[in-house]
Formats: C-alpha cells, structure tokens, sequence
C-alpha cells in the first residue's frame, strides 16, 4: 500500500505521463492537420472561412495556448542552464523532457486554431484540456502533499502547476461551456463595428444602436472578469469615429423600462402614491432595487482594500530578505509571487468596484429622472408656481445627477474604518505601541478635515443655489431671445446674468482657495502621522529600522485617501440628501385633481360636456375665485362659441373642461375623447409630419385631407423639405399662422369626439381664417362637438350655443338672434365689430380724389414700382437659389461634436489663458520641488536607518527627526504653494471663458437661435460650465503631475537597479500601444454622453411647457416612454457690433421716419430658400402703413430683417437716407419700438416688465398703464407696479401680456412703430381701443401694421400686400378698392362678406 501510494506521489511518474500525453497530442494534432489539407484541397481557405464562423472566445483561446507554450519554453531555457551548471538528476531530465514536448504541442495546438474553420472545438482536443487539467490539478495537490511532508521541491514546480490549473480551467470552460454565446457572437459582433456582412436586421435597427443588446448581458465569466466584452466596440473605435448607432443597447436591467416600473411598484407599495414619498422612502425603494449589486460591490471593495495592504505589511520581510535573511526556502519566490498576486487583484476587484457602481450611479439616475418626469406631467397648476420650468430641469440635471454619483461614495463611511484598523494592525506589528501615536494623529487630520469639510460644503450649496438663479434667468433669456434682440435690451440682460455670475463666481473662488488647503492637508497628512509616529518611537526607545521604516511610510501612505475623503465623502452625503430632500419634496407636490372631471364611456350619454354649478379656481387660496357659478350643457354635434372681454376668464373655461383648473365645487361630465388647440401655439422639436401625427399611424390618405382642409399644402410646397422639415424649438421657423394651423392639423388627425379650440383664428388672415372656420369647423367637424374661443364677431352666428363671459362669470347664453338684445355684455362685443365694419364701408364708399396729395404722389409712385417690379420679381422667383440644400438645409442641426484627438491647441489655449501661461512654470516647479523632496524624506529614511537592529545607525535620533521634519515642512509648502496658484489660474481660466462664452451667445445672430435648441445652450453654461469651474484644471495638473511623479519613480528605481529599464521599455511601450488602441473609443463614447444630454433636457423642457396639450391629448403614457428611450441614450456665428463709433447716426435720428426699401432679398441661412425674393418700395414717414398677406407669406420676415434679426442677403434698408446695415444694432434697435407676435413677459414685477432698463418714473409707467387699458387691473393688485410676474407671465392672459407690450412703446415713444399682430389676442372693443390710442399718441410717427383684422389697417395710409416674399401691391387703401380685380379689394370683400354674414 505504501509503494502504491509512494508510486502516486512519485513527481517522475508524474512528469513522464504528462510528458506522454503531450506526444499523442502533437501527433494528433499533426495528423489532423495533414487529413484537413488532403480533405480541403483548393475549396475556400479556412482562415476566410472562420471568420464567419469565429466562436466567442476565438482569440482568447489561441493567445493562451500561446502563452502556456512560450511559458513552457522559458521554464525549459531556465531549468536547462540551471541544471547544466550544477548538474542534473533523471527527475530533473524527465521535467525537461516533459517542459520541451509541453512547448512544441501547445505551440501545434496555437497554430492549428488559428487555421481551424468550425464553430465547435474538435472533440479530441476538447478531451485533452479535461485530461490536461485533471493531470495539473493532481499535480498541483501532489506538491502541497509533498511540501507538507516537509520534502523540498523546487519552486518552478509549484509555480508550473499553478499556471496550468488557471489555463486547464479556461480552456475546459471554453470547450465545454462557451460554445452557445460563440454563436451568438455571430450576430453580435458586426452589428458593433458596423461590418457589411451583418444581417438586414442591423440596417434596420441602426438608429438604436442596432437594437442588440451590449455583449455584457451574454458575457461568460472570463468575459467579464477581463472587460474582455468590451472590445469588439473599442476595436470598432479604432477604425472608425463612433456614432450612437455604434454603441449597443443598454443590458436590460440596466434600462430604466426594467428598473422603473419596479421602483414604482416599490414606492407604492410603500407610500400608497408617489405623492406621499418621503426621503426615507425615496431612499428605500433605490436601495431596494439595487440591493445585490451594493453587496457586490461591497466585497469587492473589501477584497480591494485587503490586497492594498499585502505590500506595505510584506515590506519590511522583503527587506530582511534582501538583506540575507532567509526564513524558508524560495522565500523570494513566494514574496514575488504574493506581491504581484496581491496587485492583480488589487486591480481587477477595483475596476470590477467602480464598474459596478457605476451600474447602480446609471440605475439611480435613470429611475429618478423617469419619475420627476412623470411628476411633471401631472403637476396641479399651483405647484407650477412653486417650482419653475428651470428649476423642475435642475433636478433632473443636477440632483438626480448627484445622487447617481453618490454610488461612488456609498462605501467609504466604512470602508474608512476598515482602512484604518488594516493600518493600525500594520503598525503595530512594525512599531509596536508608537502606533497608538499613529492613530491619534490620524483621528487628529480627520478632525482638522471635518471643519474644512464644512466649509467646502457650504461652499458648494452657494455655488449650487446662485447657479440655480443664473440658469433659470439664462433659460428664461433663451426661450425670449428674439424680444430682446428686437428691443435692443440683451447687453441688460447678459449685465444681469454677468452679475448673477459675480456672486456665483465670490463662492466658486472661496471654494476653490478652500480647496487647495484641503489638499494641503491630503499631501501633508502622511507626513504628519509619520513624524509622529517616528517621534513616538525615539521617545519609547524602540528601535527603527529601514524595513519597518518603509512599510509605515506605504502605510501613511495608503491611509492618507481614507484622511482625505472623510470630509469629502461627508460632504457628499450632505449634498446628496439635500437632493434627495429637494426630489421627494417636488414628489410630494399637489398633482392634478383627478376627481375634476366624470368622465362618461364612450357613447353612453346624448351629453358631450355638462356643468353644474361649477366654481373654479386657479388659486385654492386666493377669495376671488376664477370661474364662479358655471351652468351649461351642450350636445354632442353641437358648436358652442366662448366670447368675452379680455380677462373674463375664457381660456380657463376650456382649461376647467380638461381638468387643468383646481375645482372648488360642482360637476363636470365629460363623455368621449378630446382634442385641444390652445391659444399659445404648442410646437415641438421635430418634423412637420411628426406633430402633425402626434404619436399616430399615418394614413396617407386622411394626411393628405387635413393638410388641405388646413392650408398647409402650400406652405409645405415652399419648404426645401416639405412635411420633413425640422421644425426648431417652439416652432421658431413657422410663422405664427403656420404654428396654428400646424396645431389644428395635428387635433383633426386624433379623430376626437370634442374638440376644443382657444381663439385659434386670430394669428391667421382672414382668408385662412374664413377657409379653416368654413372647412375645418363648418365641414370635418360638422358632426363632432366643437367649444370655440373666439374674438372675431362674424364667427358668432355658426354657433349653436353662445357663452358671454364676465369676470369669471357667463353673462349670457343663447342663439346669436336670441342673446343679441338680452344683455349689454355682448350687444358691446357686436356694437365694437358693427363700427369697425362701418369704418370699413365709409373707405369703400371713398374715391380716390378724397386721399391727399401726398397718397396721390405716393400712390402713383408706388403703383409703377408694383408694376415695374412684379416681372421683376417673377424673374427673381424662377431663379433657383443654391439648391445645394441636402440635409444642411434644415434649419435644426444635429448636435456638432469634434472627432479624432483632442489637438494640442486646445489644451494649449487652456493653459494660457491666465496670465498668458505665466504661472504654469511655477506650478510645475512646485511639484517638481515636493516630488523631490518626498524622494529625499523617504531616501534619507531609508538610508539612516539600520537594516536590522544589531547594526549601528548612521546618525542619531534627534538628526534622523529634524532632518525629516525639515524635508516634510518643505515638501508640504510646496503642495501649498502649487495649489494655491492652480486654484487662482482655474478660477481665472474659468471666468474667462464664461465672460467669452456668454458675450458670443448674446452678440450670436437670431439665426444661431433658430437652429439650436436651447436645451445645448443650457448644457454649455451649466453641466460644461462646471467641469471648467470644478474639475478640468485638475484633471490638467494630475496629467502633469502623474508624469513627474512617474519620472521620479524610474530615476529613483535606476540608479538602484539600472537592470528595471529592461521592465520600464516593454510596459511603456505596451502602455502606449494600449493607449493608442483604448483612447479613440473612450474620447468617443464620452463626447457622445455630452451629445446626448441636451436631447433629454429639451424633451423634459418641452414637456413640462406643453403638458396642457399632451393630456389634452391623452398622450403621456407615450411622452413618458420617449423621455426613458432619452435618459437610456444617455446613461459660432457672430452678429454685427452693437455700436460702429465711426458710423453712428444723431440723436435725432430718425427725424422724419421714411423707410426705403431696396431689391430686399431675405433667407434664413445660405443653404434656405428665400423667404423675401426681391422687394423694392418706399414707406412714407410719420405715415402709417398697412402689411396684409397670407400666412407665410413674409411680413414677419420683412419685420425681422428691419430689426436686423436676419440680414440681407441682396439689397438694403434705408431709414432717413441711412443704410441699417451700415450701423450699429444698438444704435438701430434703439430707436425703433415693437409689439410682437407673440407677446412677452419676464419673471419679475410689472414694472420691470414695462422698464426693464430701468429709464422711466412711476408717473410715466403709470401714464401708458392708463392708456392701454391695463392701469385699473395692476391698481386692483396688492403689489401694485411691484405685483408678480410669474415666468413667461404666466399667470397673465395672452390678451393682457399683448396690452403690456403696447405699453413698452407707449414709453418708448419712438419715431418708428412696428405693430406686429399687435392686437390678435384682444377682443374687437378692446382692439379699437387701442388702435385709438395709438393713433393718438404715435400720429406724427411711422407705423407700420401687420394685422390679419383688416380693421386694424384700413385707417392706413398705404397698403402694402405681400404674396410668397413678393411685393403682390402697394397702394392707399383706397385705391386698392377702388380696383375691384384687386387681392386686396377681393380680401377686403371676403371680410365684410363674413362679417355681414353674422
């Protein structure tokens, strides 16, 4: 039994098997070679053929044969010239033996599948890894058995065995196990870099990142233990720049369609609804959902931590061992051996840390976005005012951000504990009870961070609260940039934003300076506890000796992150309850009341809307109520119109109808679906069609019907691209007209049952006006239930039921005929439109011989121009201009990203910003300093300390102290210093290039604003502002820094071991190789993260503007979805100078107001169509013209290019003999007034809204209060001229915003009037009112009109009409009439025959 078990142990019988079975697999391998050449003959070589057919682990497999080969190869080179200088036994030759045929069979088995052309391993070789690892691991026991038996076997056995156990097991896994996901791999692979050969399915799912699923989700564990999934993406970066189409689709549960609803679930389960979140719960239900990958990460932090300390506690018995003393044999092996170990998993268990807590960062942010956005969309109006759009956004870019990254910390409270027992033990075993000095000046350095840790605390909530107040200015400036480049006011307001930056900028530099002690404090911490803990030691007599002197240096070295971290992983959790405090408190906002409206099944009432003593209000806390005692009930099929003054609470009648306004008391019954086009044009980003469809199927045919019945075919035909054009943010290229028609469109495709229109009719003309009322109204919706707001009177008659309104109140309802004598209220609203018509009949009724002599002279002028030009301008027309159009001729870009490396010049013009570069050299020399005096403390340690106890050492204690001591201050103050001045070039770098940043964005042309989304300048000045602010200085400094401190290391280690260049130049080189190969795809991949941001802030931005409508439209199950594909996605022009001193006009300037308009050729951008193709015509001054024309027709335009919005591409503007172009924009917009289109407020009060520049007494505001009708209702406010403006005036009806408007350019007074739409939104009286005023107060002005009311501009002195950007005619208004073939006489009769059809 004995000799049995002595023969099993016997190393030689083990040697000479091995060696055996190593034979029969090199001929077999040979032999299978050879059958494979004979059988294959001249068909398709294997080699093209495996590349279809390649398995998962098809590279891994061949590399480590090799490397077992080449392995074998140097044990055989080392063992043979070992063993031939002291001789060899026959076990000794035996294992060289087995070494040589190890090499040549794997080097066979290495070449033979590189050439192998099947998808599954050969069963054969299969068999030989089972055996080959079964042959290891018994070997590998037998030497344990062995060296416990104390019986001496060399250390290249123990090592040899180990090797092949670790390659046993791969090559067994993937013979036996790795075969499926090679497969798979298949399909995969091509769909990542992009390669031809894939399958249909690739090119359909291109835009999603080819639908598949990241290789992550089908990794095997050596996949994944190595990151090895992730190289068929790198390798696609090499060769290509990556696109979003490129990277693979998230792994399921990594997607916040898997993480939200089981969040949600959680939360519910937990508060009953998301309403009653609190912070607890909030984090309960994320810690819930992530629970198995925090305790993962957990153990691998652990296991981190562990292996981190193997090097400083084996320190000192590597030392001893260099120094001769030998505690075992081949004790240098096993020291080596457990180094490198220890080092490997160091490094694989922190990358598989940071990893996987970047999972859970990404699972965080994802679910917290999801469910603020869904917040969002069923916010009471109320709670809209707590929180405006800018600040709902700031939790999705800020807090929820923050509490994604809070993953990266989640560890550290214990792991800090940890870390420092791990050190005390260390300590205590090198200095023996000087290791309690060790910890109490460790507990001391924490302490001192903790009050600096506060500090930089309060710091950063400064920092974040006046970014807070700056983005939401700067968001609110974007959204209303035209109004401010057309008032000339956007120097104010970047002053604004520049001074809000001033204090922002105050904290961002306290923080900074606070900062750059607390590094003080990280580099020096070391140097601290170590002089302390040295002194210790000299008072207690213990000896110190370099081995343990080195270890407790790595140790303080080590225990310095957890120092420094303390205060700032407090700190982060500070900051991230307080965004967990802010989320679950908008959580826990009021939604909408769900209860507001019955809703009836389809079908079963004859009622489409009732209610019952209805009392609404906006305000629950408010006495005066919005809506009080609404009574009625319509029909289905019945067309219901909604009329009243301005502010008599209309819009929110239909608001009260969707269940948008708060109910106090009553019923509300709503039975069928709904359809809602509001008063303020709700457009999103995206093509025509795609607003139009609104999320539904496209039917070609009823597509084709509504974009007829709504007179788009025509606008579309004059579009580059059609129904395809991009439409940018908030329908900036439409044309008022074409945004509500646009919005019609898109609620006549949803098939609705009711439809409810606010006052849709009053930004088009009134022959749109008539078509769309006849064809849309009269015609699709004949037998659908239509409420309609309107002011224009000549719609009344068609209703079947009329709803006056007053002060919240319906006054009168009833048939036109039976209402027209009941009531005051609306005999007002018919006596206001019945004067204008008479006002109109009077003009008709005139002759030419009654206009002036000046109209006569003008007149006469202007018709030869009108004749004369319009041969001219059909020529224009059927010039084809740069019809280079393709994709650049959509208005909305993509997103620009640089590609390829970031060039020197960069980070050139980074670094020499401040001062020129001027204090980069001596923050290079700081570290340069502090690098060499650490290298000299910890040399001078080394050097006068004793290897061992019983030798002398070479100074005494109080000199080995003082001159460490001195080299440790030294070393300190150069931290100091070097921190200090990155602190000050980083803050100057970073105003800077704000100050630069936000002067080219105010001084860009309206253009730059048209065709970025505002969401990417957001992104610019928030989430890039705070990398230059916070992070990119350091991350600068740690590059240079880094390659001093590596430089350092290879001085230092050669002039010990010069033999360690022999290392350096290989791993350089590798590192460099790898670089080359890693660097293209993670420059890419992070760009792309910046890409796609800006979609999802413009998603949520849009959503939360236009939620009215989307729930109108039932739409928010869909919008929900669009913004988690968003969030999943995402897990330099300038204008003309404001003044030109050497062209500046006089004071006086214009004196007379004449405008002189020649050959005006206008496009958005060099590769859009002309908008106006060649306009010449003169605009009397202190006279008032008139501009008419269908929508789209280019009045607007031609309004914009006055203003310089757009400039010129042919021809030029001359006001009193003076070329606009030729002069600054200040000095221009200055003196020109507007009231827009679409009607302005600012956040702030009455008065800042009416004299932002802050130019005008009280009295005068009040004066032009009183003259548009709007100083009785500010007197009414508690505030008074103080009163709130909530943001973009939202609490504000659209009329009264217009009114305020007209009282701007009451107080302006200029010489030059633009009325663009001035009065669309307020009712016929209110309109004659105003138009009264102005003809009071402006009558020795130029005016200029555009209205769709042609009694807003038959008191003109010239028409001027505009037809496809062509001057159609241009005349007084009388003689257009009198010409009855006239466009204008035929609108004119259209009018009045819609009108007197009332």
């Amino acid at each position: 039994m004995s000799s049995g078990s002595d023969f099993l142990l016997n190393p030689v019988v083990l040697r000479g098997f091995s060696g055996s079975l190593h034979l029969v697999l090199l001929f077999g391998v040979f032999g299978s070679w050879v059958c494979q050449r004979f059988k294959m003959g001249n068909r398709e070589g294997p080699k093209e053929r495996f590349k279809r057919t390649r398995s998962l682990y098809y590279k891994q497999t061949p590399i480590c044969c090799m490397g077992v080969c080449v392995f074998s190869l140097v044990l055989c080179l080392l063992n043979y010239f070992y063993w031939y200088r002291n001789g060899w036994s026959d076990e000794e030759l035996e294992t060289l033996l087995d070494l040589a045929l190890r090499t040549l069979a794997w080097g066979a088995v290495c070449v033979y599948l590189f050439n192998l052309g099947r998808p599954k391993y050969p069963f054969l070789l299969r068999v030989f890894w089972g055996l080959y690892l079964f042959i290891s691991f018994y070997e590998l026991v037998i030497d344990v058995v062995l060296y416990r038996k104390h019986v001496n076997l060399p250390v290249q056995y123990l090592v040899s065995d180990v090797v092949s156990v670790v390659t046993g097991l791969f090559l067994c896994y993937v013979g036996f196990l790795g075969e499926n996901e090679g497969v798979d791999a298949i399909l995969e692979e091509p769909l990542l870099n992009g390669n031809s050969n894939a399958s249909n399915e690739s090119e359909s799912n291109k835009s999603k990142g080819g639908e598949n699923v990241t290789p992550y989700s089908n990794a095997g564990f050596f996949s994944i233990l190595t990151f090895s999934w992730l190289c068929p993406l790198i390798s696609a970066g090499t060769k290509k720049t990556l696109d979003l189409e490129d990277v693979p689709q998230l792994d399921p549960s990594d997607s916040v369609f898997v993480g939200f609803p089981s969040f949600r679930n959680k939360i519910e389960a937990e508060c009953g609804t998301i309403s009653g979140v609190t912070t607890l719960k909030l984090v309960k239900a994320l810690i819930s959902m992530a629970w198995k990958e925090i305790i993962l990460t957990a153990i691998f932090c652990m296991m981190y931590t562990m292996a981190s300390y193997v090097g400083p506690y084996l320190i000192d018995s590597f030392v001893q061992y260099l120094n001769g003393q030998r505690n075992f044999k081949n004790e240098g092996y096993v020291l080596v051996s457990v180094f490198f170990s220890a080092k490997l998993v160091e490094c694989l268990t922190q990358r598989h840390w940071y990893f996987r807590v970047q999972q859970v960062g990404i699972r965080t942010k994802s679910v917290l976005i999801a469910v603020i956005y869904n917040k969002g969309l069923t916010l009471s109006c109320q709670s809209k005012q707590v929180h405006t759009s800018g600040e709902i956004i700031n939790f999705v870019t800020v807090d929820a951000e923050r509490v994604g990254d809070f993953s990266w910390y989640m560890h550290d409270i214990w792991m800090i504990f940890v870390q420092i027992v791990f050190a005390l033990l260390i300590l205590y075993k090198n200095l023996g009870l000087a290791s309690i000095a060790a910890f109490l000046a460790t507990v001391l350095v924490m302490l001192a961070n903790v009050p600096l840790g506060a500090v930089l605390e309060k710091f950063q909530d400064k920092i974040m609260e006046s970014k807070d107040k700056r983005m939401k200015v700067t968001s609110e400036i974007l959204r209303n940039m035209r109004i401010l480049k057309l008032q000339g006011w956007e120097m104010k307001f970047l002053s604004k934003i520049m001074e809000l930056r001033k204090t922002e900028a105050g904290w961002l530099k306290n923080f900074l300076y606070t900062n750059a002690m607390s590094s003080f404090l990280f580099w020096g911490a070391p140097t601290f506890v170590s002089v302390i803990s040295f002194g210790a030691c000299i008072l207690m007599g213990i000896p110190l000796e370099s081995g343990k002197i080195l270890s407790a240096l790595a140790t303080f070295r080590i225990l310095q992150e957890p120092i420094y971290n303390l205060p700032d992983t407090i700190s982060m959790m500070v900051q991230t309850k307080v965004s967990l405090d802010r989320i679950a408190s908008f959580l826990r906002l009021d939604d909408l009341q769900c209860d507001v409206i019955e809703r009836l099944p389809r079908g079963s009432s004859d009622t489409a809307i009732e209610i019952i003593d209805g009392n609404f209000s906006w305000d629950l806390s408010s006495s005066n109520q919005t809506l009080k005692d609404i009574n009625f009930e319509v029909q289905h099929g019945m067309r219901v119109a909604v009329c009243g003054t301005v502010g008599s609470g209309k819009s929110s009648l239909l608001s009260c109808m969707l269940g948008e306004v708060p109910k106090i008391s009553g019923t509300v019954k709503l039975c069928g679906t709904k359809a809602y086009v509001a008063q303020s044009p709700w457009i999103q980003s995206g093509t025509i069609e795609q607003n139009i469809l609104f999320g539904k199927k496209m039917e070609r045919e009823k597509y084709e019907w509504i974009l007829e019945v709504c007179s788009l075919k025509k606008d579309l035909e004059i579009l580059s691209f059609g129904d395809q054009t991009l439409i940018g943010e908030r329908g900036i290229n439409l044309s008022g007209g074409q945004k509500q028609r646009v919005q019609i469109a898109r609620a006549l495709y949803q098939d609705a049952d009711i439809y409810l229109f606010d006052d849709p009719f009053s930004a088009v003309d009134a022959h749109t006006g008539s078509h769309l009322f006849k064809e849309c109204l009269l015609g699709v919706l004949s037998s659908k239930t239509v409420i309609y707001i309107t002011h224009q009177v000549e719609f009344l008659p068609a209703a079947d039921l009329i709803l006056v309104m007053k002060d919240g109140r319906i006054t009168q309802a009833g048939k036109y005929n039976d209402i027209l004598n009941s009531g005051t209220d609306f005999m007002e609203l018919v006596g206001a439109h019945e004067k204008a018509l008479l006002a109109l009949d009077s003009v008709e009724a005139g002759s030419v011989s009654e206009s002036t002599s000046m109209s006569k002279e003008v007149g006469n002028m202007s018709s030869t121009n009108g004749v004369a030009k319009r041969q001219e301008n059909r020529d224009v027309e059927t010039c084809k201009t740069d019809d280079t159009v393709g994709t650049k001729g959509q208005i909305i870009q993509e997103e620009e990203r640089e590609k390829g490396k970031v060039g020197f010049s960069v980070y050139w013009k980074y670094i020499t910003m401040t001062y020129r570069g001027f204090l980069v050299p001596f923050i290079l020399f700081g570290q340069v300093l502090f690098q060499l005096l650490q290298i000299g403390s910890n040399y001078w340690m080394a050097w006068a300390t004793p290897i061992s106890k019983d030798m002398k050492p070479a100074v005494s204690s109080s000199t080995l102290l003082i001159v460490y001591v001195a080299l440790a201050i030294g070393s300190s103050f150069c931290v100091l210093l070097r921190s200090l001045l990155l602190a000050v070039a980083g803050y100057k770098t970073a105003t800077q290039l704000f100050s630069k940043m936000h002067y080219c964005i105010f001084r860009a042309p309206m253009s730059f604003f048209d065709a970025t989304p505002s969401g990417r300048i957001l992104n610019r000045a928030s989430t890039d502002q705070s990398a230059v602010d916070l992070n990119i200085q350091y991350q600068v400094a740690t590059f240079a820094f880094s390659l001093i401190q590596l430089l350092g290391i290879i001085a230092v280690m050669s002039q010990v071991a010069w033999q360690v260049f022999i290392i350096f130049i290989p791993v350089i080189a590798i590192c460099f190789w790898y670089q080359q190969y890693y660097i293209p795809s993670a420059r890419e991949l992070a760009r792309l993260v910046g890409v796609c941001k800006a979609p999802l802030i413009q998603h949520f931005s849009e959503t939360i503007s236009g939620s009215t409508t989307i729930r109108s439209f039932d739409e928010e199950s869909r919008f929900r979805e669009t913004n988690m594909k968003l969030t999943d996605t995402n897990s330099r022009p300038n204008e003309p100078p404001l003044v030109i001193e050497e062209n500046r006009p006089d004071q006086s300037w214009p004196s007379l107001g004449e405008i002189d308009i020649r050959n005006l050729q206008v496009r958005y951008g060099p590769h859009m169509p002309f908008v106006l193709r060649g306009l010449t015509c003169t605009l009397p001054g202190e006279m008032k013209t008139g501009i008419v024309g269908r929508t789209g027709s280019g009045k607007s335009t031609l309004i914009q290019a006055l203003f310089r919005i757009v400039e010129p591409a042919v021809g030029q503007i001359m006001i009193d003999g003076i070329n606009i172009s030729l002069i600054g924009l200040h000095d221009l917009r200055s003196r020109l007034s507007i009231i827009p289109q679409d009607p302005t407020m600012f956040e702030g009060s009455v008065r800042s809204n009416l004299d932002p520049l802050e130019e005008y007494t009280d009295k005068q505001i009040w004066e032009a209060l009183d003259k548009c009708q709007l100083g009785d209702e500010i007197r009414k406010k508690d505030g008074k001229l103080d009163s709130t403006v909530s943001e973009s005036g939202e609490n504000w009806s659209v009329g009264q915003r217009q009114l305020v408007c007209l009282g701007r350019v009451l107080l302006k007074k200029s010489k030059v009037l633009v009325l663009d739409e001035a009065t669309a939104s307020v009712d016929t009286a209110t309109d004659t009112l105003i138009q009264e005023t102005l003809s009071q107060h402006f009558s020795n002005c130029t005016v200029i009109t555009i209205a769709h009311r042609i009694t807003s501009i038959l008191d003109s002195d010239m028409v001027l009409l505009l037809n496809n950007g062509l001057i159609e005619e241009y005349d007084s208004p009388a003689r257009l009439l009198e010409n009855k073939s006239s466009s204008f006489s035929q609108l004119v009769a259209e009018y009045t025959y819609r009108s007197n059809s009332s």
